[in-house]
């Protein structure tokens, strides 16, 4: 069962013109224990986006790529997101955003989700919704599988890629916990998040908070 975690205590970080801090939380020395794969969302993550500033500040982050960025193939996405996992020589900690946490949906239910210790799914986008682009339709249904590893779905009471509603019903199905971040969009580039420093906090609590123990 998923529990909503109030966070509006701890709001978006301001947005900052000086150059972008380091963070402890990325650099513990105990994620040598895990692989950490980087899952972009559709059109990729470009340098200002969270994900590529993540692994600016540790580089050991791994993306998956894709072939086709802006039209989506559901088969090939999926394919190289289990290429990646298998690859790794370590339980993978995967950090998803938009595209990318459904792409992970899929592969469970394509998989049984061997191989994954944790998931962080930042704005999961509803592909299904009125309106949503029709190159996503390739992803709909989005799988509501239960995810046999830790996660937490991070969503935006805003985000004009996914209610509220149907981000705590992911959350729920999927068995993640559910943190609802105030007026942050979808999270992406445009949220103007910098470095992310609570998205690093809820990553680093979830695994660690958790105390997981590689296989």
């Amino acid at each position: 069962m998923s529990a909503a975690i109030d966070y509006d205590s701890h709001p978006l970080p301001p947005q900052r013109t000086s150059a972008p801090r380091s963070s402890d939380h990325l650099r513990d020395p105990r994620w040598c224990r895990f692989r950490r794969l980087v899952v972009p969302g559709w059109n990729n993550s470009g340098p200002t986006h969270w994900q590529s500033r993540w692994q600016d500040l540790a580089p050991d982050l791994v993306r998956v790529e894709q072939e086709d960025w802006v039209r989506p193939d559901p088969g090939s996405w999926i394919a190289n997101l289990d290429a990646a996992i298998s690859a790794s020589p370590q339980p993978v900690v995967v950090i998803a955003h938009s595209l990318g946490c459904i792409a992970l949906a899929h592969w469970v239910r394509e998989t049984g989700g061997r191989g994954v210790a944790a998931a962080l799914l930042v704005a999961p986008a509803d592909v299904s919704r009125p309106g949503g682009n029709p190159a996503l339709l390739g992803f709909a249904p989005v799988p509501l599988d239960y995810l046999p590893f830790a996660s937490r779905v991070v969503a935006s009471d805003d985000d004009p890629c996914c209610s509220v509603s149907r981000a705590t019903e992911f959350a729920a199905r999927w068995g993640s916990d559910l943190v609802v971040i105030p007026q942050g969009g979808h999270l992406n580039a445009a949220s103007r998040l910098d470095d992310w420093p609570l998205g690093q906090l809820l990553l680093h609590d979830l695994v660690w908070r958790q105390r997981l123990q590689p296989a």
